[in-house]
């Protein structure tokens, strides 16, 4: 069987495979559940996000990434495994070439690591492009031209910041505040302010739903379920889209503190470039309610989120496998 290629989005929350000449053909948790006495794979994806916080003693679920890198090498190796058996059932690919995407600004070690995981499920070649790269490619903006373009992909667990043109990457900036330290600005907003222990899903759920970064921008409310740490029962409060905005104030304005010290950096030519076409916002912690006006106010800069924010990475990588002499290959 003639090999094909893949492309896949190794991301902190999420795992996303594109095939060429079929599009996107999974998108899963990156959550890998595991039997601690015997090792033996429990659960990949959905079926193993389902179990955080609610399994049994000898079973762990593990998230084998960490702020976009590999954290747990071993476990990433059955994740990825996993996913490719299951786009491709029994048939395995003939030694396909794999583009993967990596947070920008990570070290030659954590490349390594990604590259020696994707070649573990038999790649013929491993191509790995910087993700705000391809999220700009995905988005449908055209960087091959000498004109700037700037995208800020903010994942589960990197913000990725950075100005592109002429098919490369012209200043950048990679920090650790993300979609999970949004989760977890939740968790201790509300332990906090109201002695309630509410998990990872429960928090997420809030940002989802009722979550904003922009004052007056939303005004929902929500009911929380969670454990009392007074007196170790469950109890149920009621939280309010101001109090979500409060608890995320002090990450958002990471975020704007390293956009500007980018913005600063790049030669005027493309800042001039970049104030007629504006920012494009992508990856799924970029969907914050708010988050565009709340960037355009203090960049003083047009932003517009992608259409397609969560699925921005693995489309560019479609892109760039049809246009293989795009990718940076080092």
């Amino acid at each position: 069987m003639f090999s094909k290629d893949i492309g896949i989005d190794l991301g902190t929350a999420n795992v996303l495979i594109y095939i060429k000449g079929q599009g996107i053909v999974l998108d899963e948790p990156s959550v890998v559940a595991l039997d601690s006495d015997t090792k033996r794979v429990v659960a990949v994806g959905k079926d193993a996000r389902d179990m955080l916080g609610r399994t049994p003693g000898r079973v762990q679920a593990i998230r084998p990434m960490k702020d976009g890198v590999i954290a747990d090498f071993e476990v990433t190796d059955i994740m990825l495994n996993q996913f490719i058996k299951k786009v491709n059932g029994r048939n395995f690919f003939s030694r396909p070439r794999i583009l993967i995407c990596c947070p920008s600004n990570i070290t030659q070690v954590e490349k390594n690591a990604i590259k020696e995981a994707a070649e573990r499920t038999g790649a013929r070649k491993v191509f790995l492009e910087e993700e705000p790269k391809v999220a700009a490619v995905g988005a449908g903006l055209d960087i091959s031209k000498p004109s700037g373009n700037m995208v800020i992909d903010i994942g589960g667990g990197t913000t990725d910041i950075a100005i592109l043109s002429l098919g490369g990457i012209v200043t950048s900036a990679s920090l650790k505040v993300a979609g999970n330290v949004f989760d977890n600005d939740i968790i201790k907003y509300i332990k906090d302010k109201y002695k309630l222990l509410v998990g990872e899903r429960t928090a997420e759920e809030i940002k989802i739903k009722i979550g904003t970064v922009f004052p007056e921008n939303l005004n929902e409310k929500m009911e929380v379920k969670g454990r009392d740490l007074v007196t170790g029962l469950p109890h149920s409060i009621t939280i309010c889209s101001a109090e979500v905005e409060e608890a995320l104030r002090e990450s958002m304005y990471q975020i704007i503190t390293q956009a500007k010290a980018v913005l600063e950096e790049t030669p005027p030519e493309l800042s001039s470039d970049i104030i007629d076409k504006g920012i494009v916002l992508t990856g799924g912690g970029a969907m914050v309610n708010g988050l565009d006006k709340l960037l355009a106010h203090e960049l003083k800069v047009p932003v517009f989120l992608a259409d397609s924010p969560l699925t921005c990475v693995v489309e560019g990588t479609g892109v760039l496998l049809e246009n293989v002499h795009l990718i940076d290959n080092k």
